[in-house]
């Protein structure tokens, strides 16, 4: 009975390969394993430059294919590389049957895997589990057995078309691909049913995953043509459009914003379903995030990269991005929006950089780095046969300068979701911008209050972590105000009120040219909190005399402190000399390290005045 499973499974293989497996299935061996790669493989000077992030992958290729379990349960992609829990019930571990029929399919100077037959029969393993943890709706398990997932069967189904497609392209295993065929339109059919309350829930959540169904569905489409289903593939782009996007500009993950997810996850799905698609709906929703964007994007005035507001995030805590990002470059996909969405092109790596860090990396003699397990992700190399449309320097340069806050310097802004009562605020004067979020945070990472102050010499001053000891915040009895749903009242443009549910704590922000006062009535001893980004050069000096090392912690009894950066300076003062400390801490932002966060805590018994101004 095992050798039959065994031959059944093999489909339309070579009869060699047949053999093969027949022969060790009859024995103790198991399926052949996958030979490593010969000693010095791979060279980098053999990839070409869209193609070097393949090149992690192959490393990883032999101990991951041979990590596929022949016994039982059979065909379980073992060894802990992609996604938990690393069970045999969950169908995300089996993504990387993609990676699989990839290396077998396409034949690169590079890759000693090009119609390997125990690749070959490894996969085809994979496939027979990954295909058999359908339930019989059309959707696949992630965290139980049986369960219908939205992510596991949106993504599933582009990894599943993606391996079709490579099949087809090598013309391997023909049984396999039949059954594959009535899995996806299964599958397809699912997703795009509006009455899929698990896909297409109300309110509507988690747009990553729903828009990465939709693609997969599109590339399906593709290769299986339906006209009904495409009608139907229209109509839930439609919904998207409509429900997916908060009016402030962001996507719904799950219903707040989440820089990471938005940036990185959902805008290269949702330009890989415009390039299968081509609906002008999608670019413009791009267009609306582009603008959104630009206010959560805090540019570095050296031009390093950007400071993110992912305070305010839901899941993830993305805090930076560098100017020029090196492969694998997880948002690149999203370049495809640019020409369409030209002030979308001021958040990737230029044409010009991507080609000097390919080149840069094409020369380096040390080996290929393994990927580490978990961090292994299929959609890498899946989005790179789309090629890229970069912005040049000069296009990417004319994009930054059309970022708002770059753009004005006098505005106030706020950005409304109904869900929750949620404000974002963001006040451009001549010596600063702020920003601030009020209303009902939907995780539990997420900060409220004042978020960042930045100035157009010193770059980003104030940078409110995602956690207690770290937010922009007020801390009393061991919270901090920003971890509560804050409510706000805006008596003027200059002027917020907000305060805790409980009324605990009230705050008052006044917003000038160049200045910011936050003043802070508690109903018992709090301490005021500021989480600062310093630098090495930065001159740090409490008003007492004491000064602050770069990196080191030190406690005064003043009633303010100045930071000199450059021809900036940033004066905090506070109501009355107190015990004020500077701590520093381990976070650091950008590539070179050399932004520190370091939190400033001034305690009080109940009532404060600070005072940040800038000058310079």
């Amino acid at each position: 009975m095992h050798v039959k499973r065994r031959t059944v499974l093999l489909g339309g293989a070579t009869a060699g390969l047949a053999s093969a497996v027949m022969s060790t299935s009859a024995g103790a061996a198991g399926l052949p394993l996958l030979a490593n790669l010969p000693a010095g493989a791979p060279d980098r000077r053999l990839f070409a430059p869209g193609e070097q992030r393949f090149a992690g992958y192959l490393v990883i290729l032999a101990p991951m294919t041979n990590d596929i379990v022949d016994t039982d349960p059979y065909g379980f992609m073992g060894g802990g590389w992609w996604r938990t829990p690393s069970q045999p019930f969950n169908s995300r571990v089996q993504e990387h049957v993609f990676t699989l029929s990839w290396f077998y399919a396409n034949k690169r100077p590079w890759n000693p895997y090009y119609r390997d037959n125990a690749l070959l029969g490894r996969l085809d393993a994979a496939l027979q589990h990954y295909l058999g943890l359908q339930n019989p709706d059309g959707s696949w398990p992630e965290y139980s057995p049986g369960e219908r997932g939205k992510a596991s069967s949106g993504f599933g189904i582009g990894y599943l078309a993606k391996t079709l497609a490579n099949l087809r392209q090598a013309k391997a295993l023909p049984s396999r691909r039949t059954q594959l065929e009535g899995v996806l339109r299964k599958g397809v059919d699912w997703y795009l049913d509006p009455g899929n309350s698990v896909v297409w829930d109300d309110p509507f959540e988690y747009t990553n995953q729903a828009v990465a169904g939709v693609a997969g569905s599109a590339l399906t489409l593709r290769l299986l043509p339906d006209q009904a289903r495409w009608t139907k593939l229209q109509d839930r782009i439609r919904f998207v459009a409509k429900w997916a996007q908060s009016p402030a500009g962001f996507f719904y993950d799950p219903r707040g914003m989440d820089i990471n997810y938005n940036f990185e996850v959902m805008l290269p799905e949702m330009a890989e379903l415009y390039l299968q698609t081509k609906n002008p709906l999608l670019v413009s929703m791009t267009r609306k995030f582009s603008d959104w964007f630009g206010y959560n994007l805090l540019r570095e005035p050296d031009g390093s990269g950007w400071l993110t507001y992912y305070a305010v995030s839901d899941r993830t805590s993305v805090a930076f991005y560098d100017d020029v990002i090196p492969d694998p470059d997880r948002s690149i996909l999203g370049s495809h929006f640019v020409p369409a969405v030209p002030d979308f092109g001021a958040f990737f790596t230029s044409r010009e950089d991507k080609a000097a860090t390919r080149q840069a990396w094409a020369a380096d003699a040390a080996p290929v780095p393994a990927l580490a397990k978990q961090d292994t992700s299929p959609r890498i190399i899946a989005h790179a046969p789309y090629d890229e449309t970069l912005p040049t320097r000069s296009a990417k340069r004319a994009a930054i300068a059309n970022i708002p806050y770059l753009r004005r310097d006098d505005f106030t802004e706020r950005r409304h979701d109904d869900y929750g009562n949620q404000d974002y605020l963001y006040v451009r004067r001549p010596g600063l911008y702020l920003g601030a979020f009020f209303g009902e945070r939907q995780g539990s990472a997420v900060k409220a209050g004042t978020g960042f102050l930045w100035h157009p010499a010193a770059g980003t001053v104030i940078h409110a972590q995602q956690t207690a000891t770290g937010c922009w915040g007020t801390v009393r009895a061991g919270k901090a105000d920003a971890e509560s749903n804050l409510i706000a009242e805006y008596p003027s443009k200059d002027r917020v009120r907000y305060r805790t549910p409980d009324g605990s704590v009230a705050t008052e922000l006044v917003i000038g040219s160049h200045s910011v006062s936050r003043r802070v009535t508690a109903t018992g001893a709090a301490t005021e909190q500021v989480p600062l980004v310093l630098q090495p050069g930065d001159e740090v000096v409490f008003s007492d005399g004491t000064v602050v090392p770069y990196g080191e912690t030190r406690t005064a009894t003043a009633d303010g402190i100045v930071i000199r950066r450059g021809r900036a300076t940033i004066t905090i003062t506070w109501s009355g000399r107190r015990a004020a400390t500077l701590s520093t801490s381990s976070r650091t932002y950008l590539r070179d390290q050399r932004r520190r966060v370091h939190v400033l805590r001034i305690p009080h018994d109940g009532s404060l005045e600070t005072v940040v101004r800038t000058a310079g």
